[in-house]
């Protein structure tokens, strides 16, 4: 409860700051957030392309609270969500069997990608005592580059641009993707206005594999010796070694499993949206933004999701600001930022969260 206020807190704290920032900047307020929320909920596509937004998010944010929660700061989820892209973008064009068999084989070979180069840094810092931010930011680069060196690759480069070639469409997990453009699928959506308004953005199945990787990461944690010990190096490694627990090998397990959720975030976003990948100047920044989603849910798997979501709102519906008011497109980073700013000073907090703690156990006493 006490995280839970926390997080509320500084969300609001957040929001206020950027109405200031606003307000400094001659925009109402009111006005602003009153787009943003009919620009995130106003229309059925909208909260289409929130979902889309927030998979990616979800499962980076839930890479990064899984290493938290073990001791381990996985600043590589960027470039493990490059790895599972490129994995996936690689395999999807490689591939031609059935549906069934090609999009569990891709999304397979990029979670076993994204995992083994997310246990490079726990293996590197359980056997040479190098600090994971240290390797992990190193591999984001190494991600980078070598996926633009891949995309370039002849057989995989499409010409004449600087992408790679679609995936086949076996290998989509986008829903009704054919059938909705139809004749007998337009005609049907015709007569259902929601879900052809709904179904226009490129829904697909990744937000219902986040909420299963989000529900199965919770078990690990909370239902299994094994998440236990994990746990246990988190809180001190050399009290789980005292007691038996291999903590190298816990610290390699753990960098592992957070690798693989990144991986399936970026194999998720290229057989669900993207279908290919493209030449990257910068990192793309899911796996950064997933460093928020960690924070703001408390570290927690369900805190991910919920922080997901709602990071997703605020990256889609703030460009609608800068458009309909001509509002910095910067706003949406400066509330992330102070958001995160409030989380790392949660003292300012404290004495109202005591006092609304020590509210509620009154009334539940006089109850």
């Amino acid at each position: 409860m006490k995280k839970f206020l926390l997080s509320l807190l500084c969300v609001i704290s957040g929001l206020l700051f950027g109405a200031l920032i606003l307000k400094l900047s001659g925009i109402s307020a009111v006005e602003a957030y009153k787009v943003m929320w009919e620009g995130a909920f106003s229309r059925p596509s909208y909260i289409a392309y929130i979902m889309i937004r927030s998979t990616a998010l979800i499962l980076t944010g839930l890479s990064v609270a899984f290493a938290f929660r073990t001791g381990l700061f996985n600043i590589g989820a960027e470039g493990q969500f490059i790895i599972g892209a490129l994995t996936a973008a690689y395999f999807g064009c490689a591939f031609h069997f059935s549906p069934w068999l090609q999009i569990p084989l891709v999304l397979l070979l990029s979670t076993l990608t994204a995992s083994f180069y997310g246990g490079l840094a726990g293996f590197m810092k359980a056997r040479f005592g190098v600090h994971e931010v240290i390797s992990t930011i190193m591999l984001n680069w190494i991600a980078l580059y070598f996926s633009n060196f891949m995309v370039m690759t002849e057989g995989f480069h499409k010409p004449n641009t600087e992408t790679s070639e679609f995936i086949n469409p076996t290998t989509s997990i986008t829903f009704l993707e054919n059938w909705k453009v139809s004749d007998a699928g337009s005609t049907w959506l015709a007569q259902h206005d929601f879900l052809r308004e709904f179904l226009r953005p490129p829904v697909n199945a990744g937000i219902f594999i986040a909420l299963i990787c989000v529900i199965i990461i919770w078990i690990i944690l909370s239902k299994t010796s094994f998440g236990f010990k994990l746990k246990a190096v988190g809180f001190s490694p050399e009290a789980a070694r005292y007691a038996g627990i291999n903590v190298n090998k816990k610290m390699t397990q753990s960098m592992m499993i957070a690798g693989a959720l990144s991986g399936i975030a970026g194999a998720t976003h290229v057989m669900g949206v993207s279908k290919n990948i493209a030449i990257l100047a910068a990192h793309e920044g899911y796996g950064f933004d997933g460093i928020a989603v960690s924070l703001i849910g408390s570290n927690s798997p369900f805190g991910a999701l919920l922080s997901g979501f709602f990071l997703g709102t605020l990256k889609y519906s703030g460009q609608k600001i800068q458009s309909a008011l001509e509002a910095p497109s910067e706003l949406i980073s400066i509330m992330i930022g102070a958001i995160i700013f409030f989380i790392a000073i949660p003292v300012l907090f404290e004495k109202s969260i005591n006092k609304i703690l020590k509210l509620i156990l009154k009334n539940e006493g006089e109850n």
